[in-house]
């Protein structure tokens, strides 16, 4: 036994030698050493420990030829900038290795990369599924994903006829709206990032539940409340924020509509001494991991358990594909009220009031 264990080592263990160890087929081996379920737990400790003894470990490429599977799933990814996607990642990575499977990620940042995606599509044969986070797509390249002839699993989104796994943010940022309208608020104001890269799925839902909520409560649509913002660094947001100070009626509440942009909403109406909430409320989404330091009300999503949850599905779509085709998991956002939100402040004097009192300043 020694010396036949120096033997392979010394070339190279192979399958059939891990077979021949562990008193099993090469097929046999190949299955445990893929994870898959249908090997009885008595044989897989016994493959595992053959494999171990001659330092083997399987292929993907000769594993694929066999199976016609990598072992490889792809995540498609508008950035690799935000928390959420972050989060969604870090949930995904390690339910992925448990199944099993390795990560491949995709992230297409600009115009260009975008267009050279769909036009090679480079997950093509270099994996056994697709997720796709929080991708806001066109016809034509919903279309060509199609033409990929993987499964896809769609997350943080929702696509009729397929597999997804997401929240629904029309009704979370409608429950959002409705807070603010409940606290006094009628003159809400929204934040919504202008992003070309394509995180905009929720863009979309989350907009229409604002003003879903505002028609709810008989309060006209205001286009001058509804501001566009860069999603990170620059003057728009600083902009923004002055058109709407300097309106007749300025909003007494903004809904920004991730956190990261509530944060940034935050440290410009500190830099110009309008106290919040006492004058101003903010309400951001997402459940950002610094949202309870910066007490901050917010919607918060379950990014890394929608990750978790993604990861699972994929593996389970790779492996029955119609039968979790159209299969969704919906997850719940909780509304979690902090300091940054109060009830609508009490109106200010005016200089034509009755008694002649200059108003008072904020």
């Amino acid at each position: 036994m020694a010396g036949e264990t120096a033997e392979t080592a010394e070339k190279g263990a192979t399958l059939a030698d891990v077979a021949q160890r562990a008193g099993v087929s090469p097929s046999t081996v190949s299955r445990t050493l893929r994870g898959l379920s249908t090997v009885s737990p008595e044989t897989r400790a016994r493959v595992e420990k053959a494999a171990r003894e001659l330092s083997f470990a399987i292929s993907r490429s000769a594993s694929s030829l066999v199976t016609g599977r990598t072992g490889r799933v792809a995540v498609l990814v508008p950035n690799l900038d935000s928390w959420f996607l972050g989060a969604a990642l870090a949930g995904m990575a390690p339910a992925l290795t448990a199944a099993g499977l390795d990560m491949l990620v995709y992230s297409v940042i600009d115009a260009e990369q975008r267009a050279q995606f769909f036009d090679h599509l480079p997950a093509r044969r270099n994996a056994d599924a697709l997720l796709v986070v929080s991708f806001a797509l066109s016809p034509e390249e919903r279309a060509r994903l199609d033409d990929l002839g993987m499964p896809l699993v769609f997350v943080s989104q929702h696509e009729e006829g397929r597999a997804g796994v997401y929240v629904d943010d029309v009704e979370a940022a409608q429950r959002g709206t409705r807070y603010l309208l409940n606290l006094g608020h009628r003159r809400i104001a929204y934040l919504e990032p202008a992003d070309a890269s394509g995180f905009a799925w929720s863009s979309r839902a989350r907009l229409d539940g604002y003003r879903t909520a505002l028609a709810e409560a008989g309060i006209g649509q205001d286009d001058e409340l509804v501001r566009q913002v860069a999603h990170w660094q620059g003057p728009s947001l600083e902009a923004a924020v002055g058109r709407l100070l300097s309106l007749a009626e300025p909003p007494t509440a903004i809904f920004a509509e991730t956190d990261d942009i509530a944060f940034r909403l935050l440290t410009v109406l500190r830099g110009v001494n309008v106290p919040v909430p006492q004058r101003m409320s903010v309400l951001g989404f997402d459940g950002h991991s610094m949202a309870e330091p910066w007490d901050l009300t917010t919607m918060t999503q379950p990014a890394r358990r929608l990750g978790e949850a993604a990861a699972d599905l994929a593996h389970r779509v790779i492996n029955d594909p119609e039968a979790h085709r159209e299969r969704h998991v919906v997850l719940p956002v909780e509304l979690v009220p902090r300091g940054s939100t109060g009830p609508v402040p009490a109106a200010l004097p005016r200089p034509d009031d009755a008694d002649g009192a200059p108003a008072r300043r904020v």
